[in-house]
């Protein structure tokens, strides 16, 4: 309706999805006003109480793995005071979040995560995210920046490059897991001295080799005379030793020892019908 006392017309629209909030008719102004509720105002002046994690006496976060309980807490606060290369601050059984610093002229290193989907987002710094179905053919490559988040699914081979003048300061979340609970990282040569890489897969804490095989050395794991019997697809080598369907290390015509990828592409979901089989290292060349 119109307002009899000023030149223009304004408007009363009572929001649909709240009918109970009204413009206030005795302010001159054709703005809506909204009552804060008192739950409202206690968050919004006493968020830090409800943070779950715990904080020092100068009110910084005590970074550290707080799974597998509820958690909450400043998720950007967290991240930007992290320094080291990688810290688990909640792991469960079906999902982990870590951070990460990635340091000037760094990279996180190239990698492939086969059973394990994987999110990334940004507080601090730039840098360069390249993916691909293959270390040699990372097609997928894009510039980011602080506030952007990209996702890895299950397979890819990824790097994220620094390309800034300040650290990338990252949160990273695995599902399932992909370090042991309440891993640290000081640096990421740290990281490179692990040889073995611990995982849950299936509700279960497993555990991963990182070697890698060239293929000449996987024809070697041909299951035959007492050897295992390994498996490569999409550059993941499997352990198909004591799998029902690989009697006498074969399935269906194939055999152990060889690079099975283009096969299981044509004849088979991969990741699905992988799922339980434990890697036990990644194909070179």
């Amino acid at each position: 309706m119109y307002n009899v006392y000023e030149p223009y017309p304004y408007f009363i629209n009572t929001p649909i999805y709240n009918p109970y909030n009204a413009y206030n008719l005795y302010k001159p102004y054709p703005c809506p006003y909204y009552i804060t509720s008192t739950n409202e105002m206690e968050y919004d002046s006493k968020s830090n109480f409800l943070q779950s994690a715990n904080l020092y006496d100068d009110g910084s976060i005590q970074l550290k793995d707080y799974g597998p309980e509820p958690f909450v807490v400043n998720i950007e606060k967290a991240t930007k005071q992290n320094n080291t290369y990688r810290t688990a601050l909640w792991t469960g059984s079906y999902l982990q979040l870590t951070l990460m610093s990635i340091k000037v002229g760094e990279d996180i290193g190239l990698e492939v995560h086969p059973l394990l989907d994987q999110f990334i987002r940004i507080e601090e710094g730039q840098g360069l995210i390249k993916m691909g179905d293959s270390k040699h053919t990372l097609n997928f490559q894009k510039n980011v920046y602080d506030d952007f988040a990209f996702i890895i699914p299950a397979g890819k081979w990824h790097n994220l490059i620094n390309t800034g003048d300040i650290p990338i300061n990252l949160y990273s979340i695995y599902a399932p897991p992909q370090h042991p609970a309440g891993t640290v990282h000081e640096t990421k040569a740290d990281a490179a001295e692990e040889n073995h890489d611990n995982y849950v897969q299936n509700g279960q804490r497993s555990h991963r080799q990182n070697k890698e095989f060239t293929p000449s050395e996987l024809a070697q794991y041909d299951g035959t005379m007492g050897k295992p019997a390994y498996v490569a697809v999409k550059g993941i080598v499997y352990d198909v030793s004591n799998n029902s369907s690989w009697i006498e290390a074969a399935h269906y015509g194939l055999t152990a020892g060889k690079d099975l990828s283009p096969q299981f592409e044509s004849c088979h979901g991969v990741l699905s019908n992988l799922a339980n089989i434990p890697n036990v290292g990644v194909l070179k060349g």
